[in-house]
């Protein structure tokens, strides 16, 4: 096992040696290879990292949404439901929510407004995200203008502001009173948005969704679990597009790098030759040629990802931000935990890396099988 591991590390060396010489072609290819693994990485980085947001932020959500529909549309819901859902074995607590869209015309952008659960505010007083401070066009000192539902101006005090690490979730938040909500939205007293319902036991979810749809025919229950789904498939379908957007790319390099792996230069052929002449096996020729790849694709994938990881963790996946959070006046500004994991690594190794070095193998066995006269004449 010592004798073939230092073989090894000799046939590197000598693999080594001959990249050098061929510094710029290699060079060349290195970058252009590292390219296309910081494009394909960018994407998976990103989309995982807001997955996993995703994921920490839900967590706190409630077990159970409680929506009623009309026409198959979401409607507001009688506070009185509450009582019923209440009464069903399993349910904890049901909290009647408010919340709904505030479209403004200055900023031609639709903000989230609510009702904090356990906010005091005044009724003249609002809590708002980072975002609306940079987009709200009508903003005057620490006042915000509305247009009530009737037509009627509103001016409203910022009182306070969310943090930035929370802009994930609030950048197009305004927290109000109850009274200024209603005033604006027009939703009518008696009725809520939705229904918040925590259940005890995780097991009961679905009977007790059930329970309540033969409890309340016009209702639709919403789980936890179909909110992370659909989320994930909504990362899951950008990131998709993406990709297919560097498909065309993508394609391209595999042709450059086929041309690059497969056709061996007259200077490779000659030296294939001389190694022949000189008493060496095929088998140590083709440990030379494999080596040559991993070099190549191992110091593209490390360029690469290093690249990618810079891009996405620091510098907010600048390429690809539009495409993965989708056009918008309104960007919530925020920076990803940087968290990549091993499978992750490990399968982008081996679609990026793998393949090309395996590639590099097979011209350089039908060189090698020739007797040597032949192929220096070649």
């Amino acid at each position: 096992m010592t004798h073939w591991m230092e073989r090894q590390r000799a046939f590197l060396d000598f693999s080594l040696a001959c990249l050098l010489r061929r510094k710029g072609r290699n060079l060349s290819l290195v970058l252009v290879y590292g390219l296309m693994v910081f494009m394909i990485s960018s994407v998976i980085f990103f989309t995982g990292a807001l997955r996993r947001e995703t994921a920490a932020v839900l967590e706190e959500a409630p077990e159970m949404i409680v929506q009623r529909t009309l026409g198959g549309r979401h409607d507001p819901i009688p506070v009185r439901y509450a009582q019923k859902i209440q009464a069903i074995r399993g349910v904890r607590s049901v909290e009647p929510r408010l919340w709904g869209y505030y479209y403004h015309q200055a900023s031609r952008s639709n903000y989230t407004i609510m009702v904090g659960s356990e906010s005091n505010l005044p009724d003249n007083t609002v809590k708002v995200g980072q975002g609306v401070l940079r987009t709200w066009g009508t903003i005057e000192g620490d006042r915000l203008f509305f247009r009530s539902y009737d037509g009627k101006p509103l001016d409203l005090k910022i009182g306070e502001t969310f943090p930035g690490s929370t802009e994930l979730m609030s950048a197009d938040l305004i927290v109000m009173s109850e009274r200024a909500f209603r005033r604006i939205s027009g939703m009518p007293e008696g009725s809520a948005t939705d229904l918040s319902v925590r259940i005890r036991n995780a097991a009961e979810y679905q009977t007790i969704a059930e329970k309540v749809t033969l409890a309340l025919p016009d209702t639709r229950p919403i789980l936890r679990e179909e909110m992370v789904r659909t989320y994930s498939s909504l990362l899951g379908w950008r990131s998709g597009y993406v990709v297919v957007l560097l498909a065309g790319a993508f394609l391209a390099f595999l042709i450059f790098a086929w041309e690059k792996a497969t056709g061996l230069s007259a200077e490779e052929k000659t030296e294939i030759g001389i190694l022949k002449g000189v008493g060496w096996d095929t088998s140590d020729i083709l440990y030379i040629r494999f080596w040559e790849g991993a070099a190549v694709s191992l110091a593209a994938f490390v360029l690469g990802v290093l690249a990618a990881y810079v891009h996405v963790f620091f510098a907010s996946a600048t390429l690809f931000e539009h495409a993965l959070k989708g056009w918008a006046v309104l960007y919530p500004d925020f920076e990803l935990r940087p968290t990549v994991d091993g499978y992750t690594l490990a399968v982008l190794f081996f679609l990026t890396t793998v393949p090309y070095t395996f590639m590099t193998i097979i011209p350089t066995w039908r060189v090698s099988i020739m007797d040597p006269d032949t192929v220096m004449r070649s």
